[in-house]
Protein backbone atom coordinates (compact mmCIF):
# COMPACT_ATOMS: atom_id res chain seq x y z
CA UNK A 1 0.00 0.00 0.00
CA UNK A 2 1.92 3.11 -0.98
CA UNK A 3 0.43 6.68 -0.23
CA UNK A 4 1.25 10.09 -1.75
CA UNK A 5 3.34 12.25 0.90
CA UNK A 6 4.01 16.21 0.75
CA UNK A 7 6.93 16.84 -1.23
CA UNK A 8 8.34 18.52 1.80
CA UNK A 9 7.58 15.82 4.12
CA UNK A 10 9.13 13.28 2.04
CA UNK A 11 12.00 15.32 1.31
CA UNK A 12 12.79 15.41 5.62
CA UNK A 13 11.94 11.53 5.56
CA UNK A 14 14.64 10.97 2.78
CA UNK A 15 17.29 13.42 4.22
CA UNK A 16 16.89 11.89 7.49
CA UNK A 17 17.07 8.55 5.90
CA UNK A 18 20.19 9.48 3.72
CA UNK A 19 21.95 10.86 6.39
CA UNK A 20 21.84 7.43 8.43
CA UNK A 21 18.94 7.52 10.61
CA UNK A 22 15.61 5.96 9.85
CA UNK A 23 12.39 7.77 9.57
CA UNK A 24 8.29 8.00 8.75
CA UNK A 25 5.50 10.05 9.25
CA UNK A 26 3.43 8.66 12.24
CA UNK A 27 0.31 9.08 13.93
CA UNK A 28 -2.63 11.11 13.00
CA UNK A 29 -1.79 11.92 9.51
CA UNK A 30 -1.13 7.89 8.80
CA UNK A 31 -4.63 7.26 10.56
CA UNK A 32 -5.92 10.07 8.11
CA UNK A 33 -4.04 8.66 4.64
CA UNK A 34 -5.40 5.46 5.42
CA UNK A 35 -8.94 6.66 6.00
CA UNK A 36 -8.58 8.49 2.57
CA UNK A 37 -8.65 12.12 4.45
CA UNK A 38 -6.08 15.04 3.81
CA UNK A 39 -4.51 15.02 7.08
CA UNK A 40 -4.45 18.59 8.80
CA UNK A 41 -0.76 18.23 10.35
CA UNK A 42 2.30 15.83 9.02
CA UNK A 43 4.65 14.08 12.28
CA UNK A 44 7.92 13.00 11.75
CA UNK A 45 9.63 10.50 13.76
CA UNK A 46 12.93 9.21 13.29
CA UNK A 47 16.05 7.39 14.92
CA UNK A 48 17.88 10.54 14.49
CA UNK A 49 19.07 12.61 18.04
CA UNK A 50 17.82 16.45 18.48
CA UNK A 51 21.17 17.25 17.72
CA UNK A 52 21.68 15.18 14.74
CA UNK A 53 18.38 16.28 13.27
CA UNK A 54 19.52 20.27 13.70
CA UNK A 55 22.98 19.57 12.28
CA UNK A 56 21.05 17.87 8.95
CA UNK A 57 18.85 20.64 8.52
CA UNK A 58 19.77 24.50 8.19
CA UNK A 59 16.86 26.03 9.51
CA UNK A 60 15.23 24.70 12.70
CA UNK A 61 13.37 25.92 16.09
CA UNK A 62 13.94 23.95 19.63
CA UNK A 63 9.95 23.85 19.80
CA UNK A 64 10.30 20.57 22.85
CA UNK A 65 13.67 19.55 22.39
CA UNK A 66 13.35 18.45 26.17
CA UNK A 67 11.11 15.78 24.79
CA UNK A 68 13.02 15.15 21.42
CA UNK A 69 10.86 17.19 19.34
CA UNK A 70 13.03 19.48 16.83
CA UNK A 71 10.81 21.90 14.50
CA UNK A 72 12.15 21.94 10.76
CA UNK A 73 11.64 24.43 8.74
CA UNK A 74 10.88 24.52 4.91
CA UNK A 75 10.37 27.73 3.46
CA UNK A 76 7.00 29.38 5.33
CA UNK A 77 5.87 25.47 6.39
CA UNK A 78 7.04 23.75 9.57
CA UNK A 79 7.32 20.26 10.31
CA UNK A 80 7.87 18.34 14.16
CA UNK A 81 10.41 16.06 13.47
CA UNK A 82 10.39 13.91 17.59
CA UNK A 83 13.42 11.68 18.30
CA UNK A 84 11.78 7.99 18.93
CA UNK A 85 11.75 8.13 22.42
CA UNK A 86 10.89 6.49 25.66
CA UNK A 87 8.73 8.01 28.44
CA UNK A 88 9.70 8.09 32.21
CA UNK A 89 6.83 8.80 34.82
CA UNK A 90 4.16 10.65 34.30
CA UNK A 91 3.65 12.79 37.65
CA UNK A 92 0.67 14.80 36.69
CA UNK A 93 -1.73 12.80 34.14
CA UNK A 94 -0.48 15.00 31.63
CA UNK A 95 3.51 15.11 31.06
CA UNK A 96 5.99 12.54 31.48
CA UNK A 97 8.73 14.00 34.17
CA UNK A 98 11.55 12.87 31.98
CA UNK A 99 11.76 11.03 28.40
CA UNK A 100 14.57 9.13 27.27
CA UNK A 101 15.95 8.35 23.85
CA UNK A 102 15.29 4.83 21.85
CA UNK A 103 16.49 3.63 18.43
CA UNK A 104 13.30 1.11 18.21
CA UNK A 105 10.18 2.28 16.29
CA UNK A 106 8.40 -0.06 18.18
CA UNK A 107 8.66 1.05 21.44
CA UNK A 108 8.17 4.27 20.37
CA UNK A 109 4.71 3.26 18.78
CA UNK A 110 4.14 1.75 21.91
CA UNK A 111 3.58 4.91 24.05
CA UNK A 112 1.03 6.56 21.75
CA UNK A 113 -2.63 6.74 22.73
CA UNK A 114 -4.74 4.50 20.09
CA UNK A 115 -4.00 2.04 18.20
CA UNK A 116 -5.55 4.10 14.89
CA UNK A 117 -2.97 6.90 15.77
CA UNK A 118 0.34 3.78 16.32
CA UNK A 119 1.06 3.78 13.05
CA UNK A 120 3.90 4.68 10.99
CA UNK A 121 4.90 4.97 7.06
CA UNK A 122 7.25 5.47 4.32
CA UNK A 123 7.53 4.69 0.98
CA UNK A 124 10.08 2.08 1.59
CA UNK A 125 8.82 -0.09 4.01
CA UNK A 126 5.11 1.38 3.77
CA UNK A 127 2.63 0.87 7.07
CA UNK A 128 4.41 0.00 10.07
CA UNK A 129 1.30 -1.32 12.12
CA UNK A 130 2.44 -2.95 15.49
CA UNK A 131 -0.81 -2.63 17.51
CA UNK A 132 -2.95 -3.80 15.25
CA UNK A 133 -4.39 -0.32 14.19
CA UNK A 134 -5.74 -0.96 10.62
CA UNK A 135 -7.79 -3.87 12.00
CA UNK A 136 -8.99 -1.04 13.89
CA UNK A 137 -9.56 1.29 11.45
CA UNK A 138 -11.53 -1.24 9.54
CA UNK A 139 -13.84 -2.64 12.43
CA UNK A 140 -14.51 1.46 13.44
CA UNK A 141 -12.90 0.84 16.75
CA UNK A 142 -11.04 3.15 19.03
CA UNK A 143 -8.75 0.85 21.39
CA UNK A 144 -5.87 2.05 23.53
CA UNK A 145 -1.97 1.28 22.26
CA UNK A 146 -1.74 -1.95 25.64
CA UNK A 147 -3.17 -1.41 29.08
CA UNK A 148 -6.00 1.22 28.72
CA UNK A 149 -5.66 2.32 32.65
CA UNK A 150 -2.35 2.78 31.61
CA UNK A 151 -2.63 4.87 28.73
CA UNK A 152 -5.00 7.18 30.80
CA UNK A 153 -2.95 7.34 33.46
CA UNK A 154 -0.16 8.69 31.64
CA UNK A 155 -2.48 11.30 30.05
CA UNK A 156 -5.77 12.33 31.54
CA UNK A 157 -6.71 13.93 28.23
CA UNK A 158 -6.47 10.27 26.19
CA UNK A 159 -10.12 10.16 28.35
CA UNK A 160 -12.14 13.18 26.66
CA UNK A 161 -9.71 12.27 23.23
CA UNK A 162 -11.37 9.07 23.01
CA UNK A 163 -14.69 10.14 22.58
CA UNK A 164 -13.99 12.88 20.39
CA UNK A 165 -12.10 10.39 18.08
CA UNK A 166 -15.17 8.34 18.21
CA UNK A 167 -17.21 11.43 17.29
CA UNK A 168 -15.01 12.99 14.70
CA UNK A 169 -14.53 8.95 12.97
CA UNK A 170 -17.60 8.01 13.75
CA UNK A 171 -16.37 4.85 15.51
CA UNK A 172 -16.66 2.45 18.23
CA UNK A 173 -15.11 2.73 21.82
CA UNK A 174 -13.63 -0.76 22.48
CA UNK A 175 -15.02 -2.07 25.63
CA UNK A 176 -11.79 -2.47 27.90
CA UNK A 177 -10.90 1.09 26.88
CA UNK A 178 -14.24 2.14 27.80
CA UNK A 179 -14.89 0.36 30.90
CA UNK A 180 -10.94 2.11 31.56
CA UNK A 181 -12.63 5.41 30.92
CA UNK A 182 -15.23 5.23 33.61
CA UNK A 183 -13.04 4.06 35.98
CA UNK A 184 -10.37 7.34 35.25
CA UNK A 185 -12.99 9.76 34.60
CA UNK A 186 -12.39 11.72 38.03
CA UNK A 187 -8.12 12.25 36.52
CA UNK A 188 -9.38 14.99 33.65
CA UNK A 189 -9.82 17.24 37.09
CA UNK A 190 -5.79 17.24 36.74
CA UNK A 191 -6.17 18.62 33.34
CA UNK A 192 -6.20 22.17 31.97
CA UNK A 193 -9.59 24.25 30.91
CA UNK A 194 -7.93 24.83 27.72
CA UNK A 195 -7.41 21.62 26.63
CA UNK A 196 -10.59 20.25 27.81
CA UNK A 197 -11.98 23.56 25.74
CA UNK A 198 -10.52 21.90 22.54
CA UNK A 199 -11.85 18.56 22.68
CA UNK A 200 -14.72 19.56 23.79
CA UNK A 201 -15.17 21.77 20.74
CA UNK A 202 -13.99 19.07 18.08
CA UNK A 203 -16.56 16.84 19.31
CA UNK A 204 -19.73 19.16 19.14
CA UNK A 205 -18.53 20.51 16.11
CA UNK A 206 -18.33 16.87 14.32
CA UNK A 207 -21.28 15.48 12.67
CA UNK A 208 -21.75 13.22 15.95
CA UNK A 209 -22.33 15.67 18.75
CA UNK A 210 -25.25 13.01 20.01
CA UNK A 211 -21.66 11.47 21.38
CA UNK A 212 -22.45 13.84 24.38
CA UNK A 213 -24.36 10.89 25.86
CA UNK A 214 -21.55 8.46 25.75
CA UNK A 215 -19.26 11.58 27.80
CA UNK A 216 -22.21 11.45 30.13
CA UNK A 217 -22.77 7.45 30.23
CA UNK A 218 -18.69 7.37 30.80
CA UNK A 219 -18.82 9.43 33.62
CA UNK A 220 -17.12 12.64 32.25
CA UNK A 221 -19.73 14.86 32.13
CA UNK A 222 -20.12 14.77 35.98
CA UNK A 223 -16.26 16.01 35.98
CA UNK A 224 -15.89 18.90 33.32
CA UNK A 225 -19.76 19.52 32.89
CA UNK A 226 -21.61 18.46 35.97
CA UNK A 227 -24.84 20.88 35.17
CA UNK A 228 -25.57 18.60 31.93
CA UNK A 229 -25.77 15.40 34.08
CA UNK A 230 -28.29 17.52 36.01
CA UNK A 231 -30.40 18.23 32.72
CA UNK A 232 -29.76 14.33 32.04
CA UNK A 233 -32.35 14.03 34.82
CA UNK A 234 -34.82 16.73 34.82
CA UNK A 235 -38.32 15.64 32.93
CA UNK A 236 -40.23 18.12 31.39
CA UNK A 237 -43.72 17.50 32.10
CA UNK A 238 -44.86 19.55 29.48
CA UNK A 239 -46.95 19.49 25.67
CA UNK A 240 -43.96 21.16 24.15
CA UNK A 241 -41.70 18.16 25.15
CA UNK A 242 -40.97 14.64 24.81
CA UNK A 243 -37.53 14.40 26.07
CA UNK A 244 -35.84 15.09 29.42
CA UNK A 245 -33.31 17.89 29.50
CA UNK A 246 -30.45 16.67 28.32
CA UNK A 247 -31.96 15.04 25.43
CA UNK A 248 -33.42 17.43 24.11
CA UNK A 249 -30.91 19.14 24.36
CA UNK A 250 -28.29 16.60 22.47
CA UNK A 251 -31.07 16.25 19.26
CA UNK A 252 -30.61 20.48 19.33
CA UNK A 253 -27.35 19.62 18.97
CA UNK A 254 -27.61 17.32 16.04
CA UNK A 255 -30.24 19.52 14.32
CA UNK A 256 -28.36 23.09 14.64
CA UNK A 257 -25.52 23.98 11.22
CA UNK A 258 -25.81 20.79 9.59
CA UNK A 259 -23.47 18.75 8.19
CA UNK A 260 -19.04 19.51 8.18
CA UNK A 261 -19.66 19.04 4.44
CA UNK A 262 -22.50 21.00 3.83
CA UNK A 263 -20.40 24.01 4.84
CA UNK A 264 -23.49 26.10 5.75
CA UNK A 265 -22.01 28.18 8.66
CA UNK A 266 -17.92 29.17 9.13
CA UNK A 267 -15.87 27.29 11.20
CA UNK A 268 -16.68 29.38 14.24
CA UNK A 269 -20.44 30.33 13.83
CA UNK A 270 -20.72 26.26 13.16
CA UNK A 271 -18.49 26.35 17.09
CA UNK A 272 -21.13 29.15 17.80
CA UNK A 273 -24.09 27.54 17.45
CA UNK A 274 -23.02 23.78 18.95
CA UNK A 275 -22.02 25.22 22.22
CA UNK A 276 -25.03 27.65 22.12
CA UNK A 277 -27.34 24.65 21.84
CA UNK A 278 -24.94 22.50 24.33
CA UNK A 279 -26.18 25.83 27.12
CA UNK A 280 -29.47 26.63 26.05
CA UNK A 281 -30.98 24.90 28.38
CA UNK A 282 -28.55 25.09 31.18
CA UNK A 283 -30.26 26.24 33.64
CA UNK A 284 -33.81 24.73 33.43
CA UNK A 285 -32.91 22.27 35.98
CA UNK A 286 -32.52 24.98 38.54
CA UNK A 287 -35.89 27.00 37.71
CA UNK A 288 -37.97 23.85 36.95
CA UNK A 289 -41.64 24.98 38.71
CA UNK A 290 -44.71 22.77 38.34
CA UNK A 291 -48.07 24.98 37.28
CA UNK A 292 -51.48 24.37 38.36
CA UNK A 293 -52.06 22.72 34.98
CA UNK A 294 -49.81 20.34 35.66
CA UNK A 295 -47.47 21.06 33.41
CA UNK A 296 -43.60 22.22 34.09
CA UNK A 297 -42.55 25.44 33.74
CA UNK A 298 -39.31 27.40 33.30
CA UNK A 299 -39.26 30.76 34.30
CA UNK A 300 -36.76 33.00 33.42
CA UNK A 301 -34.28 30.15 32.44
CA UNK A 302 -32.95 32.36 29.62
CA UNK A 303 -31.66 35.11 31.69
CA UNK A 304 -30.20 32.99 34.40
CA UNK A 305 -28.89 30.62 31.68
CA UNK A 306 -27.06 33.25 30.01
CA UNK A 307 -25.40 34.05 33.57
CA UNK A 308 -23.91 30.15 33.93
CA UNK A 309 -22.92 30.00 30.34
CA UNK A 310 -20.91 33.30 30.16
CA UNK A 311 -19.46 31.21 33.83
CA UNK A 312 -18.79 27.87 32.13
CA UNK A 313 -17.27 29.47 29.42
CA UNK A 314 -15.18 31.68 31.38
CA UNK A 315 -13.69 29.21 32.58
CA UNK A 316 -13.01 27.17 30.05
CA UNK A 317 -10.62 30.20 28.64
CA UNK A 318 -13.00 31.10 25.45
CA UNK A 319 -12.73 34.04 23.17
CA UNK A 320 -14.40 36.95 23.79
CA UNK A 321 -16.05 36.68 20.21
CA UNK A 322 -16.97 33.32 20.61
CA UNK A 323 -18.33 33.73 24.35
CA UNK A 324 -20.13 37.04 23.91
CA UNK A 325 -21.95 35.26 20.81
CA UNK A 326 -23.17 32.71 22.40
CA UNK A 327 -24.42 34.28 25.96
CA UNK A 328 -26.40 36.29 23.71
CA UNK A 329 -27.84 33.53 21.54
CA UNK A 330 -28.86 31.62 24.85
CA UNK A 331 -30.26 35.04 26.22
CA UNK A 332 -32.45 35.40 23.47
CA UNK A 333 -33.16 31.59 22.29
CA UNK A 334 -36.68 31.53 23.42
CA UNK A 335 -37.90 34.94 21.71
CA UNK A 336 -41.13 34.81 20.68
CA UNK A 337 -41.53 36.95 17.66
CA UNK A 338 -44.66 38.95 16.55
CA UNK A 339 -45.06 38.13 13.01
CA UNK A 340 -45.59 41.17 11.41
CA UNK A 341 -43.28 43.67 9.71
CA UNK A 342 -43.11 45.80 12.59
CA UNK A 343 -42.68 42.67 14.63
CA UNK A 344 -39.47 41.86 12.99
CA UNK A 345 -37.91 44.90 12.90
CA UNK A 346 -38.58 45.59 16.60
CA UNK A 347 -36.96 42.05 17.32
CA UNK A 348 -34.18 42.82 14.58
CA UNK A 349 -33.38 45.88 17.18
CA UNK A 350 -33.07 44.02 20.43
CA UNK A 351 -30.91 40.97 19.19
CA UNK A 352 -29.08 42.82 16.71
CA UNK A 353 -28.83 42.10 12.61
CA UNK A 354 -25.47 40.22 13.20
CA UNK A 355 -27.13 37.91 15.57
CA UNK A 356 -30.38 36.87 13.88
CA UNK A 357 -29.66 34.27 10.89
CA UNK A 358 -27.83 32.65 13.44
CA UNK A 359 -30.81 33.08 16.09
CA UNK A 360 -33.19 31.56 13.05
CA UNK A 361 -30.36 28.53 13.39
CA UNK A 362 -30.88 28.14 16.75
CA UNK A 363 -34.97 28.60 17.03
CA UNK A 364 -34.62 25.90 14.33
CA UNK A 365 -32.54 23.50 16.00
CA UNK A 366 -34.69 23.87 19.56
CA UNK A 367 -37.80 22.95 17.84
CA UNK A 368 -36.65 20.12 16.14
CA UNK A 369 -35.74 19.05 19.77
CA UNK A 370 -39.40 19.11 20.81
CA UNK A 371 -42.42 17.18 21.10
CA UNK A 372 -42.89 15.61 17.13
CA UNK A 373 -46.93 15.58 17.73
CA UNK A 374 -46.52 19.52 18.57
CA UNK A 375 -43.70 20.92 16.05
CA UNK A 376 -45.56 21.40 12.77
CA UNK A 377 -47.10 25.08 13.76
CA UNK A 378 -43.80 26.42 15.20
CA UNK A 379 -42.00 25.52 12.39
CA UNK A 380 -44.63 27.35 10.20
CA UNK A 381 -44.29 30.10 12.31
CA UNK A 382 -40.23 30.55 12.22
CA UNK A 383 -40.64 30.42 7.92
CA UNK A 384 -43.34 33.21 8.38
CA UNK A 385 -40.39 35.08 10.87
CA UNK A 386 -37.57 34.24 8.60
CA UNK A 387 -39.47 35.17 5.50
CA UNK A 388 -40.34 38.64 7.07
CA UNK A 389 -36.69 39.18 7.92
CA UNK A 390 -35.53 38.44 4.40
CA UNK A 391 -38.55 41.06 3.03
CA UNK A 392 -36.85 43.59 5.72
CA UNK A 393 -33.44 43.34 4.19
CA UNK A 394 -34.45 43.40 1.05
CA UNK A 395 -36.15 47.03 1.85
CA UNK A 396 -32.82 47.47 3.77
CA UNK A 397 -35.17 49.04 6.46
CA UNK A 398 -33.51 50.74 9.44
CA UNK A 399 -33.47 48.84 12.70
CA UNK A 400 -30.19 50.40 14.52
CA UNK A 401 -28.91 54.29 15.31
CA UNK A 402 -25.99 53.56 12.95
CA UNK A 403 -28.50 52.76 10.15
CA UNK A 404 -30.55 56.14 10.84
CA UNK A 405 -30.18 58.84 8.24
CA UNK A 406 -29.30 61.14 11.12
CA UNK A 407 -26.06 61.26 13.56
CA UNK A 408 -25.46 63.12 16.55
CA UNK A 409 -23.27 65.62 14.37
CA UNK A 410 -26.54 66.85 12.23
CA UNK A 411 -28.62 67.59 15.53
CA UNK A 412 -25.55 69.78 16.51
CA UNK A 413 -25.35 71.45 13.34
CA UNK A 414 -28.70 71.94 14.54
CA UNK A 415 -28.36 73.57 17.27
CA UNK A 416 -28.59 70.67 19.75
CA UNK A 417 -26.20 70.39 22.76
CA UNK A 418 -24.38 67.06 23.25
CA UNK A 419 -25.71 64.91 25.87
CA UNK A 420 -28.16 62.52 27.46
CA UNK A 421 -30.98 64.62 25.82
CA UNK A 422 -29.44 64.21 22.36
CA UNK A 423 -29.11 60.49 22.92
CA UNK A 424 -32.78 60.25 24.22
CA UNK A 425 -34.18 62.17 21.03
CA UNK A 426 -31.80 59.88 18.82
CA UNK A 427 -33.20 56.54 20.37
CA UNK A 428 -37.14 57.83 19.93
CA UNK A 429 -36.39 58.88 16.21
CA UNK A 430 -35.04 54.85 15.53
CA UNK A 431 -38.30 54.19 17.42
CA UNK A 432 -40.14 56.30 15.44
CA UNK A 433 -38.56 54.89 12.12
CA UNK A 434 -39.00 51.18 13.30
CA UNK A 435 -42.86 51.63 13.10
CA UNK A 436 -42.71 53.67 9.90
CA UNK A 437 -40.06 52.97 8.16
CA UNK A 438 -40.54 55.86 5.60
CA UNK A 439 -39.30 58.48 8.21
CA UNK A 440 -35.99 57.42 7.85
CA UNK A 441 -35.16 60.74 5.73
CA UNK A 442 -32.47 62.92 6.82
CA UNK A 443 -34.63 65.94 6.46
CA UNK A 444 -37.88 64.45 7.73
CA UNK A 445 -35.79 63.45 10.75
CA UNK A 446 -34.19 67.00 11.25
CA UNK A 447 -38.19 68.37 11.52
CA UNK A 448 -39.04 65.67 14.14
CA UNK A 449 -35.57 66.42 15.86
CA UNK A 450 -36.48 70.16 16.25
CA UNK A 451 -40.21 69.23 17.45
CA UNK A 452 -38.88 66.97 20.02
CA UNK A 453 -35.80 69.54 21.61
CA UNK A 454 -38.35 72.06 22.48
Amino acid sequence: MEFQIPEKVQYIIDTLINNGSTAYAVGGCVRDMILGKNPEDWDITTSAKPHEVKRIFRRTVDTGIVHGTVTVLLDKDHFEVTTYRLDGVYEDNRHPKEVSFTGDLKEDLRRRDFTINAMAYNHADGIIDVFGGMDDLNNGLVRCVGDAKERFDEDALRLLRAVRFSAQLDFQIEEDTKEAIKAKAELLRNISAERIRTELTKLLVSDNPDRLRLLYELGITKVILPEFDKMMVTEQKNIHHAYSVGEHTIKTLSAVAGTISENRFLPQERCILRWTMLLHDIDKPSTITMGKDGQNHFYGHQEKGALTARRILKDLKFDNETLEAVVHLVRWHDYRFALTPIGIRKATAKIGKEYMELLFEVNYADISGKNPKNNKEKFTQLEEARRLYKEMIAKNECVSLKELQISGKDLIVAGLKPGRRMGLILNRLLDAVIEDPSLNDKETLLDMANKMKN
